[in-house]
Parts: structure tokens; C-alpha cells; sequence
């Protein structure tokens, strides 16, 4: 994975998560209690923290969410057994909805993926109810496999995502939504 690819997702860098061995925080949000085993770090998120975690040495993940309450992304966080399926039924939904730029990258684990939706500088609120649309939309297709970043069923310490290891698809502007 190169650092253009990283590039692609415009991430938040001016702080970082780093994955512990041990419960961090404990975290009570809407009834609910989270044992956070990412501790953040103030600091720059750095091309050499990005090449230690390609290299496995560490867990890096990075915030959706901005100082300012604005995304970047939508995030669908694929755990299911058919990535290719999903990716092309995602892929033409995104299509349908006028979303031309988005990537799909590989996870730690096989057959996982994470696809990022390029929105663009958006309110978390509409980002929330954006990824709630899509979701039910693909729902209607497929067999509900994911998870939608950001949501607001987790605490915003939980919004984040551990950064990619490789590219899995990508697209940027294609040729044909210039007829749409």
C-alpha cells in the first residue's frame, strides 16, 4: 500500500489510536458499557506510525470524526463471507446514488473489508443519517454483514477505524457519469 492510497481516505491526523493489550477506558454511553482498548494519542498520525503498522508492528486507527464534528467518509465495515458480492452490489448502489468516488480497502482479517464513501466535508448528524440510508438500501440486496461508520449507537471514541492494510477496489469519477 502506498501513501497515495492512504491519501484517498483523508484522514484525520492531527491525533491517532493506538491498540492496547489491556482495557484503556471504560465507557458508559446509552445504557451500554464499552471497554475501550485504544488509547489516543495527541500527535501527528506520521508516514513512520503509518509504516509500522503496515509492517504489523502495531494497531493504528484513525478518527472519522474531526475537531469541528464534520466526516470525510462513510464507512460500510464489512465482517461477512463474500466480499466480491458485496463489493459489486455496493458498488452499483453507490453508482444509482450518484457517488462517484469511493475505495475499498482489505482489513486485517481475510475477506473483510472496509468501504469508504468519499462525501466530502459533511455534518456528523447528515453523515449518521446518510449511512443509515445506505445501509437499509443494501440491506434490501443482501444479507446485513456490516457495520456504518460513523453511527451514533456508539460513543465517539468508538467511531473510529483501524487503518487498511491494502487496497482491495477503487473507484474515482468514471467515464459514464458524465451521461447521468
Amino acid at each position: 500500500m502506498t501513501a497515495m492510497d492512504m491519501k484517498l481516505i483523508k484522514i484525520v491526523s492531527d491525533h491517532y489510536w493506538i491498540k492496547r493489550d489491556k482495557v484503556v477506558s471504560k465507557i458508559t454511553y446509552k445504557g451500554r458499557t464499552f471497554y475501550n482498548k485504544f488509547e489516543r494519542v495527541d500527535e501527528m498520525l506520521t508516514q513512520s506510525v503509518i509504516n509500522r503498522h503496515l509492517k504489523r508492528e502495531i494497531t493504528v486507527a484513525h478518527s472519522l470524526i474531526n475537531k469541528q464534528d464534520k466526516v470525510e467518509n462513510i464507512v460500510f465495515d464489512y465482517n461477512g463471507r463474500d466480499p466480491e458480492r458485496f463489493y459489486h452490489r455496493a458498488q452499483l448502489l453507490l453508482r444509482e446514488e450518484g457517488f462517484i468516488n469511493f475505495t475499498a480497502y482489505k482489513s486485517k482479517t481475510e475477506g473483510h473489508l472496509h468501504l469508504y464513501v468519499h462525501k466530502g466535508h459533511t455534518s456528523l448528524s447528515e453523515a449518521i443519517q446518510l449511512g443509515k440510508l445506505l445501509s437499509m438500501k443494501l440491506a434490501t440486496k443482501l444479507p446485513k454483514q456490516w457495520r456504518m461508520f460513523p453511527n451514533d449507537d456508539m460513543p465517539r471514541e468508538y467511531n473510529i477505524l483501524i487503518l487498511p492494510y491494502d487496497v482491495y477496489a477503487k473507484e474515482r469519477g468514471a467515464s459514464w457519469s458524465k451521461h447521468m
